[in-house]
């Protein structure tokens, strides 16, 4: 998956930034497939997922400072 290498490279910094972006996007995704004016619907399942990656990256590192500390 070059999506999560590309996501592993970047800071924390840059991935919270990622994250609230993301969020943001999906919070609009969500309100235009309410209102039935999605034109890609298979972005709502993409920004999820990358979402996820994220978070799971996110907390892979916050438990391999609590190991190191």
């Amino acid at each position: 998956m070059s999506n999560t290498e590309d996501l592993r490279q970047k800071s924390d910094d840059q991935l919270s930034a990622e994250l609230t972006e993301l969020k943001r996007e999906a919070f609009n995704l969500r309100f235009q497939a309410a209102t039935n004016q999605l034109e890609r619907p298979a972005r709502v399942q993409e920004v999820r997922r990358t979402i996820a990656r994220i978070k799971t990256l996110q907390s892979e590192r916050t438990r391999a400072a609590a190991a190191k500390a």
